[in-house]
């Protein structure tokens, strides 16, 4: 079985070229899009031309009955297409567990991902993200979440698409469990979305961000740059972005990193505006620049 492309994250970089390139998932416009402020066809017009961003990140969620309406499809892509801006990957919500316990339940869940690969293929994009979520012990959901999961993925690689799992709550928050399931799943299509700001595994316990971001980064084929809150610097509160994004250009790491401005402080458009400024300063800096490595992929 072939391997779906990595989404740009190791190849030769020029010495002027930016060490990672900035995009925008859907989900800093969450409140936005869900009290009808912008349209969903409207994102891509939005992140190009409010926020200076030709890459995006959808959530499903935001056209959860369109994923085989294929006019709707169409015209999204034209518009993104239009405004040079392009589909990066499909982040599914809300399709079942994974990880379910019962078989029957988790083959639907399996097929429910099918028509969210086929929208990413015909969007143009890398990937799609799931979800590793499931019930039973941790050796439980690892078995049957990898089950599924490997069900997805060799349905994605024939369309040349990879899956992704993120650190997103729960045991997935926990990187050296999800990076374990990731390698027993076994396929080149199956890797990571680490989230620089996402491991609550549990009311009482938080996995070591900086640790799991550099378990991640070996199957990473997209990072996430989960934003709260800021200082009067413009630094995250929570997150050392500086030291995060050593760790993922040291990884080897060259493509995108997707602007989630999750906070409440802020507006959603002050904080889509702050996290890019934060990632263009560390970018610019000198320690990133020399952390930049020419790897072949």
């Amino acid at each position: 079985m072939s391997a779906a492309p990595l989404s740009g994250n190791k190849t030769f970089s020029p010495p002027d070229a930016p060490s990672f390139k900035i995009s925008l998932t859907e989900w800093s416009l969450h409140r936005t899009l869900c009290e009808g402020k912008v349209n969903h066809r409207d994102f891509p017009k939005v992140a190009k031309q409010a926020y200076g961003i030709d890459a995006t990140e959808l959530v499903n969620q935001f056209l959860m009955d369109r994923a085989k309406d294929q006019a709707y499809l169409a015209d999204f892509k034209k518009r993104a297409a239009d405004l040079g801006v392009s589909i990066l990957l499909i982040m599914c919500d809300n399709e079942g567990m994974l990880g379910d316990p019962e078989q029957a339940k988790r083959s639907q869940a399996v097929e429910n991902h099918y028509k969210w690969a086929e929208a990413a293929k015909f969007f143009g994009c890398h990937s799609i993200r799931v979800n590793a979520y499931g019930a039973g012990t941790p050796q439980e959901q690892m078995e049957q979440v990898a089950q599924s999961v490997r069900g997805i993925a060799e349905f994605c690689a024939k369309l040349g698409l990879n899956v992704l799992l993120e650190n997103h709550g729960g045991l997935s928050s926990n990187a050296e469990w999800l990076v374990s399931l990731v390698k027993k799943v076994g396929l080149p299509n199956c890797g990571t979305l680490p989230d620089l700001g996402n491991f609550k595994v549990d009311e009482h316990t938080e996995y070591d961000r900086y640790k799991g971001v550099s378990e991640m980064m070996p199957y990473a084929k997209a990072v996430s740059a989960k934003s709260l809150n800021f200082d009067e610097q413009g630094n995250e509160t929570r997150v050392d972005y500086r030291r995060m994004m050593k760790i993922v250009l040291e990884a080897g790491y060259r493509g995108y990193v997707g602007i989630e401005y999750s906070g409440d402080k802020l507006s959603e458009p002050e904080g889509i505006r702050a996290t890019k400024r934060l990632l263009e300063k560390v970018e610019r800096e000198p320690l990133q620049r020399r952390g930049r490595k020419r790897v072949m992929n």
